[in-house]
């Protein structure tokens, strides 16, 4: 499907409120690294930093696998140092929970001898887009623009339809394609040994932004129901504070409501912009978010009989 513009119009609607408040620069800040399981590190989005990720590093007798790389080569390095300092000598994976900038375009500062693990939908969101969200990022300011500078995406070293496993020794991790949530390939991660689910975008407690024309939310209620059945103790998401499966709940609590309540309205004649005058302000003190309510209206309206 094309949805080329519609996207990048909704994701610069969407964040635009969180680039007007930026507390500080978007650079991770390895000083607050901590572990967080018996297996799992995080340097964590401490502040809910726009363009700042959760990153996580998992470490196993053989190996470690990183999670994320922030934005551009400068955090890149970062992680880098970070995983490096938790398993020396160990060999490096990288996975991304999706292909946007703070979380994929810092993966060129590791080595070679790191394995980039893709799935097949990331790849094809690369080869469709491209470089397109790097460009929104940096048009934001020029912090942004000087780290994503020359920024290219690094070419897959494993891709995988479904599911990859991954033993890192005495540490299994499953890597899972989730389809089109927030983009067309977001990806979860889930340390089994640990209990531990990196849910990206997926589940968090930001409102959902279903930023693409092909977002579904029967889909991603799906997806909710498959990351629930993973029973994770820790939920670790794309930005903001760690959690756990109440951000899966939550998620499901509005998404149904969303598609409920605009189904109604539907039935009852309303148009599309009628039924997100009238949600708007009913669900607002619960969901705060009017720019990614009225995308999740939208695309309601659009799945609804």
């Amino acid at each position: 499907m094309q949805y080329k513009q519609p996207a990048l119009a909704a994701i610069l609607l969407a964040t635009l409120s969180y680039a007007q408040t930026a507390p500080r620069d978007p650079i991770l800040l390895p000083e607050t690294t901590k572990k967080i399981s018996p297996h799992v590190y995080v340097i964590p989005d401490t502040d809910t930093t726009p363009g700042v990720p959760n990153v996580g590093i998992i470490l196993g007798t053989r190996a470690a696998l990183v999670v994320d790389t922030g934005m551009g080569d400068r955090n890149g390095r970062i992680v880098l140092a970070e995983a490096q300092k938790l398993a020396p000598g160990r060999k490096l994976y990288l996975v991304t929970t999706h292909v946007h900038p703070e979380h994929d375009l810092g993966a060129n500062a590791f080595p070679a001898s790191t394995t980039m693990i893709r799935s097949v939908d990331q790849e094809k969101d690369i080869a469709e887009f491209g470089l397109q969200m790097a460009q929104v990022f940096s048009s934001r300011n020029a912090v942004n623009a000087d780290l994503l500078k020359g920024a290219t995406f690094r070419k897959a070293d494993i891709t995988y339809d479904d599911q990859s496993i991954l033993d890192l020794g005495g540490t299994t991790v499953k890597i899972i394609a989730l389809g089109t949530n927030h983009t067309r390939g977001d990806t979860a991660i889930f340390v089994t040994q640990d209990s531990v689910l990196f849910s990206g975008d997926d589940a968090m407690r930001g409102q959902p932004a279903l930023i693409s024309s092909s977002s579904s939310l029967s889909h991603w209620l799906t997806t909710l129901d498959l990351l629930e059945a993973l029973h994770p103790r820790i939920v670790v998401p794309s930005h903001g504070p760690l959690g756990d499966v109440t951000f899966i709940t939550t998620y499901r609590t509005y998404l149904t409501t969303v598609r409920d309540q605009t189904t109604r309205l539907k039935s009852q004649g309303k148009t599309v912009d009628e039924a997100i005058a009238t949600l708007t302000p009913q669900m607002k003190p619960q969901f705060p978010d009017a720019c990614r309510l009225a995308g999740a209206i939208r695309i309601a309206y659009k799945e609804a009989p």
